[in-house]
């Protein structure tokens, strides 16, 4: 414990130091400014009479242009040297039609027709449906609801096209941002990545100009949705004047296991259908309809160690018959450690000096004077006002609850998020978020904090600022139809009862 304390603490120290480095380092061509002032003043202002002041001009004519010109060099370093803002504009998120919602007794009950599955593999997978917070009207493809099932190229393509498109079509037409304005496109789909990739379809499919910026990021697990919204960030620096379109998404069709490797029909109980777009803008003129400004990204990749390398994979089974994605029994504890260290990057850059002063405290009671004190767990809700945590399984917000020491209403959109989509991948934090706005939420000066998990095994987070309330009537998104029958009491464990009807919604 003292170990892992003490390497906690140095990478704490260093980020503080780090930070207190780019502050200065950002503020230097200000600081020189005044400097200059300070200097060439006092010698021009010797006596306040006009005609003085005219000759001490001409007597000191060089220096008086140096000065003026060492005063624009540094009001122009510091300008450029300022970083872009970069506005959310709007979002979407997808929410399938009605033929889609599959009860979780209707998922078990297919799980079985679907066929390869033994009595011991369907009592687990049972018993994880129970256990998993997913409630009954969560969505499945059409290719999978079939008998037989239909896993195969053309169904995933039509699958993530309705995604997409969908998720897509209702944004630009929220935002009515034209298709010559867009100037970058990031898509990211870990487990399915098509030739042309889906950037290229996009590209297609909105007819966007030949030299729009698209990357396409795949194998990069559920955080995926931060390390497109942190390029695009980097991107927006580069580009100016422009719109970055971000659509996450994951494809369900074709990451189905049908076979008897325990670590892998976890998945089956908890990924459902889900996708998300988001626009982004450099242009100031954007910041008076944004929703958002973005304040920070912070990124772990704990990808060197090998235990964290190997939590989460996707491989054949000892079959080899079948594809599935591998979750390690030590996946909590890899989580709890990456997020450990993603957070002592980000606590010096939204915490109070008074909450970091307190981990400062404890840590040299316990170290140098040996007193039995619990490490002080930094209050995260004195910076951060909403919380939007991966809806990656029922166990992983609980640990995340625990661990930040949140409240039921910080966990709400989370809880509620997976309980009505499931987890829906990188896309989950958008449900997250248009959860907290069709709920009302979010007022002026409001502060958001997305943190998602990801194989490899990588811990990524990003902190928003509302730039206004957000009217709660007007972007309720996927949540229209079920705002108002929200939030639920979700327990423990919900038996299934294979008898139960299909989920009607309102």
């Amino acid at each position: 414990m003292d170990r892992e304390l003490f390497r906690t603490v140095r990478q704490a120290t260093r980020n503080h130091a780090r930070v207190l480095y780019h502050r200065l380092v950002c503020r230097l061509p200000h600081l020189l400014a005044v400097t200059l002032l300070l200097v060439v003043l006092p010698p021009l202002v010797s006596t306040l009479s006009l005609d003085s002041l005219r000759s001490e001009a001409r007597a000191n004519a060089p220096l008086l242009v140096a000065a003026c010109a060492g005063c624009l060099a540094a009001a122009y370093a510091y300008a450029v040297s300022r970083p872009r803002p970069v506005f959310l504009v709007d979002l979407a998120g997808y929410k399938p039609g009605p033929a889609h919602e599959s009860t979780r007794a209707r998922a078990i009950r297919q799980f079985g027709l679907a066929g390869g599955f033994d009595d011991e593999s369907m009592a687990f997978q049972k018993r994880m449906m129970e256990r998993s917070g997913l409630g009954e009207a969560t969505h499945f493809p059409a290719s999978l609801m079939s008998i037989p099932v239909d896993m195969c190229l053309r169904t995933a393509r039509e699958e993530s096209e309705a995604v997409v498109f969908g998720v897509l079509d209702e944004l630009m037409a929220k935002t009515g941002v034209r298709a010559e304005d867009i100037g970058v496109v990031i898509a990211n789909s870990s487990l399915y990545s098509p030739t042309p990739s889906f950037v290229s379809l996009i590209v297609n499919r909105y007819r966007l100009r030949e030299d729009v910026v698209s990357h396409n990021l795949s194998g990069m697990g559920c955080s995926a949705g931060i390390i497109a919204i942190d390029l695009a960030k980097h991107l927006l620096q580069v580009h100016p004047d422009t719109y970055a379109l971000v659509v996450s998404t994951e494809n369900i069709t074709l990451n189905a296991y049908l076979g008897n490797n325990r670590p892998m029909l976890v998945t089956n109980t908890l990924f459902r259908v889900g996708g998300a777009a988001v626009l982004l803008s450099n242009r100031r003129a954007d910041r008076a309809r944004a929703k958002y400004q973005l304040i920070h990204t912070v990124r772990t990749h704990r990808g060197a160690s090998d235990r964290s390398y190997a939590c989460v994979t996707q491989e054949e089974d000892d079959s080899g018959d079948h594809v599935g994605v591998s979750l390690s029994k030590e996946l909590m504890s890899v989580a709890g450690e990456a997020l450990r260290t993603n957070i002592t990057t980000l606590g010096p850059l939204v915490l109070p000096l008074s909450e970091q002063l307190r981990f400062l405290a404890t840590v040299v009671l316990k170290r140098v004077f040996r007193a039995d004190v619990k490490p002080h767990i930094p209050d995260f809700t004195l910076a951060l006002e909403h919380f939007c945590i991966h809806a990656g399984g029922r166990g992983v917000l609980d640990e995340l609850e625990r661990s930040l020491k949140l409240s039921a209403w910080h966990m709400e959109p989370s809880r509620m998020t997976l309980y009505r989509f499931g987890n829906t991948s990188s896309s989950s934090l958008w449900y997250e978020l248009s959860y907290c706005e069709a709920k009302g939420r979010i007022k002026k000066g409001d502060r958001v904090w997305q943190i998602a998990f990801g194989s490899g095994f990588k811990c990524n987070s990003a902190v928003w600022k509302a730039l206004r309330a957000v009217d709660a009537g007007v972007s309720a998104g996927p949540w229209a139809k079920d705002i108002n029958l929200l939030p639920v009491h979700v327990p423990k464990v919900v038996p299934i009862d294979e008898h139960q009807a299909s989920y009607k919604p309102n």
